[in-house]
């Protein structure tokens, strides 16, 4: 039976939440039908106090095998090192995380702060925090950038702020059922069958990205214009599923009419959160955007945009609301 460890750091518990919403397959399902031992959760276990902390000390020292150890939350190696201002079961969690990932078969980061530091790790940083393996875009973050599980694998990020429930369970069940090896990495440790396409692949305003039609309001859901050249969406540049595996099988942000805000990425939140960058799209020459999708050039794009605008329907330009 696949033993599961899962901890928490820093002040984070929205990926908890998260998997505890998952539905394909849900949690029961995970215990019941593929058989995971949950050793430890922190809304599920039962142990708590002394009990939780000779459980930890045994998976520490092997006694107590863990095939899969889930971190969510940023790793706190402040103040000084000393990892102090994050304790728990009367240790710094850094230190807990030393012991565990050595004596883990597999690692999984779940979430933007435990793949990479996500809104802790934002200058001026305070806390010291770093994601498992990663700091931001660069490779090392805390076990540093050779670590390797007792499996021979390196920390499987599923990063979001937070990561969709349904991606956590997916890959949970592949480990449990011995397909570890099935799970192909991008250059991010991201599994590759989430983390392909882009945030944009599916959504429903697609047809207004293609002729340069912007909304400059939020909230209207599919009825007009492209959330892009306005109000700051990141789902051209964004690698995630959100628009083909829904959030509660049925919405996402863009389908809110809600910019993507681009969590999935070693660099949200994105410009340190300066003023004037959130929910705005940053312009050159006050026209062209200063990021374009991903693989497209400035000069490419700007005339791409014109000749769209040119072609633009009249449909394009009205509301197209879908029930």
């Amino acid at each position: 039976m696949p033993s599961v460890l899962w901890l928490h750091g820093g002040a984070c518990s929205g990926n908890t939440m998260s998997f505890l919403n998952s539905d394909e397959p849900n949690v029961v399902d995970l215990v019941t039908g593929f058989g995971l031992d949950l050793l430890w959760h922190p809304s599920l276990a039962a142990e708590s106090g002394a009990d939780a902390r000779k459980l930890l000390r045994a998976c520490a020292r092997g006694e107590t095998p863990v095939d899969v150890l889930v971190f969510e939350g940023s790793v706190i190696e402040g103040p000084e090192g000393t990892g102090r201002y994050d304790m728990f079961a009367d240790r710094p969690m850094k230190d807990w995380l030393i012991d565990l990932a050595g004596t883990a078969q597999t690692v999984v980061a779940i979430g933007d702060c435990a793949c990479w530091g996500g809104i802790a790790a934002t200058a001026p940083n305070p806390t010291a925090s770093t994601g498992l393996q990663f700091h931001k875009r660069e490779r090392g973050g805390f076990l540093g950038a050779e670590f390797r599980s007792r499996g021979g694998l390196p920390v499987i990020n599923i990063p979001g702020c937070p990561a969709h429930p349904d991606w956590i369970t997916q890959v949970l069940v592949a480990l449990a059922t011995g397909r570890a090896a099935d799970i192909d990495l991008d250059e991010l440790q991201r599994p590759r069958t989430f983390f392909t396409t882009f945030t944009h692949t599916g959504c429903t305003r697609t047809e207004f990205f293609e002729y340069k039609q912007s909304t400059t309001t939020f909230g209207e859901g599919t009825r007009t214009g492209c959330l892009f050249y306005e109000l700051g969406c990141r789902g051209p540049m964004t690698h995630s599923p959100c628009n083909r595996i829904l959030w509660n099988g049925q919405s996402s942000k863009t389908r809110a009419g809600v910019p993507c805000i681009g969590c999935t990425e070693p660099e949200f939140p994105f410009f340190d959160l300066e003023p004037g960058t959130v929910f705005r799209t940053r312009k050159a020459v006050g026209v062209i955007p200063r990021e374009v999708p991903e693989g497209t050039r400035h000069l490419t794009y700007l005339a791409q945009s014109a000749i769209a605008k040119i072609a633009a329907p009249d449909w394009s330009k009205k509301d197209t609301f879908v029930v």
